[in-house]
Order: C-alpha cells, then structure tokens, then sequence
C-alpha cells in the first residue's frame, strides 16, 4: 500500500545504480573469500571459517 503525499526518495535511476553498485561490491567479496581458501588462508571475517591444518585440498 502507497502512502499519498510521500515522495519517493530515490529515482529508479539511482536504485538501478546504487543496487548494481552492491552486486560489484558484494562479487568482490566472495571472489576474495574464494581465492582465500583456494590459498589454505584463513576467513577474513571474525566470524569467519578458520584455514584448514596440513592438508590442502585438491581440485
């Protein structure tokens, strides 16, 4: 439901940027994360996974 009077406080245009920003943002991310583990390093993230010991894993 629409709220009469209300404006929109960002154009389709700047949605369409801001969104397409994020999805850069966030790719960047996971191929970080994914080159990470390919390398045996440990998550970056605090809560992240920590690096496996010894054995590397094929692929």
């Amino acid at each position: 439901m629409r709220m009469a009077g209300k404006e929109k406080s960002e154009t389709k245009e700047e949605r369409r940027k801001r969104l397409a920003a994020e999805l850069r943002a966030n790719l960047a991310r996971r191929k970080a994360q994914a080159r990470a583990r390919r390398a045996g390093e440990a998550d970056a993230r605090e809560d992240g996974i920590p690096a496996a010991k010894g054995e590397k894993s094929g692929g």
